[in-house]
């Protein structure tokens, strides 16, 4: 999470908010313009924390946090990932700002009036020792006028770094990005949507490529690429560029499966040698849709698809090819670095998904055996700085997990987040 400069006067910043839409655009992961979005707007009215949440079925679903003072800056941390909604109503000041379509300004959350339209909760302050003052709360609206988020921001800070109330200048500029936050938003659902069903497609083929089960991956990747590029000492541009890549990519490594008969993928036992063989090609045929590859995106999911079953020690597969025809014999061996860092993540992050997975032919392992074969099999599977990235945010992993399990409808918000 970014700490937040002072910011720059109105022409500039107006100039800045075009340049801001102009990055959200250039962005392909949801989470990656959630990100964004609460680091513009907490720079834009200098804001030490902040939320979004988004409307999915009604209800308010949370989507994704910063916040200085707790969490800190650029840290990797499992409250992005907590999982709760909220009514779509006057129960909670983010609620309220949704059903009503308004912003709400308050000075105080501590002093608002007794006859103000909602309540400020104090649970979220009481758990966690925050103190919660100013807020500015704006409705993300659709091109339709409807209502498909909220913005939150949280104590605005004056110059030596204490809690103020929300500016003209943030009241003013943070519904134009919200605004357009609103497109990007709607652009990013459907790019994630549109590779769930391409996913849907590879199910109806092999029942254990669920739609949980490639998010996780997705989620899994992202994270411990970040963790791995911090350690790195990569450029946060970079850093987050990737991270946004990566996550979508990695959802599709296994596309190639589509191309694997039905007596192979849904066989209720292990495959033999030459059943084995023949899966081994979906390597070969997920890396061939993404062959002449037009972006970024399109490069990297070809070489997550191809390369995910490398192995550090060059045992692995495919190996190097020449080209990617249909059907070949497997090429020389790939070792480490030879494979591109995204496939030695996805290669850590699909191994950890499976083995965490209840499948026809075993029952999912629990975490300690599983963490022992990681271990066991850095250097060898497995990149070991890939292994240790994994293993410094195991607690950000296992709070993936628990997000994204297999049709599993969102709690309540316990005791809610500040608003």
């Amino acid at each position: 999470m970014q700490t937040t400069p002072p910011s720059p006067d109105g022409a500039d910043i107006l100039c800045e908010i075009l340049a801001v839409n102009e990055a959200l655009s250039g962005l392909k992961d949801l989470d990656a313009i959630l990100d964004r979005i609460l680091t513009e707007s907490r720079r834009i009215a200098r804001a030490d924390a902040g939320t979004v949440y988004l409307v999915e079925d009604g209800r308010l679903r949370f989507g994704y946090v910063h916040n200085d003072t707790l969490i800190g800056q650029g840290k990797v941390t499992k409250d992005v990932y907590a999982d709760f909604t909220l009514p779509m109503d006057s129960t909670s000041i983010v609620g309220h700002v949704a059903a009503t379509g308004r912003a709400l300004d308050i000075a105080d959350a501590y002093a608002m009036a007794p006859d103000a339209p909602v309540a400020f909760n104090p649970a979220f302050d009481r758990k966690t020792g925050y103190h919660t003052t100013s807020m500015l709360t704006l409705p993300v609206i659709t091109s339709q006028g409807a209502v498909s988020g909220v913005i939150q921001l949280i104590n605005a800070k004056d110059d030596a770094g204490r809690p103020v109330p929300f500016g003209p200048q943030a009241r003013t500029l943070l519904p134009l990005l919200a605004t357009m936050a609103s497109v990007a938003i709607e652009r990013a659902i459907m790019t994630r949507e549109l590779i769930l069903r391409m996913m849907q497609m590879a199910e109806l083929r092999d029942p254990s490529e669920t739609g949980a089960h490639v998010t996780r991956v997705g989620s899994y990747a992202a994270e411990v690429y970040h963790r791995y590029a911090q350690m790195a000492g990569t450029d946060e541009r970079e850093l987050k560029k990737t991270k946004d890549l990566i996550r979508v990519a990695a959802m599709l490594h296994d596309v190639g499966k589509v191309g694997i008969s039905d007596k192979i993928l849904k066989k209720p036992a292990r495959l033999d040698p030459e059943e084995f063989a023949v899966m081994r090609m979906h390597t070969v045929y997920g890396a061939r849709l993404f062959q002449n590859s037009t972006s970024e995106l399109d490069a990297m999911s070809g070489s997550i698809a191809l390369n995910h079953h490398e192995k550090w020690n060059g045992t692995g597969y495919p190996g190097r090819l020449d080209g990617l025809a249909p059907a070949q014999a497997p090429g020389p061996p790939k070792a480490g670095t030879e494979i591109p860092l995204e496939a030695r993540i996805v290669a850590l992050a699909d191994v950890f998904d499976a083995l965490g997975s209840r499948r026809s032919y075993k029952p999912p392992w629990p975490d300690e055996k599983i963490l022992a074969l990681l271990r066991e099999e850095r250097g060898a599977h497995f990149d070991p700085d890939v292994v240790d990235a994994f293993l410094d945010i195991f607690e950000v992993i296992a709070a993936i997990r628990d997000k994204y399990t297999e049709d599993q409808p969102a709690p309540d918000a316990p005791e809610g987040p500040a608003g």
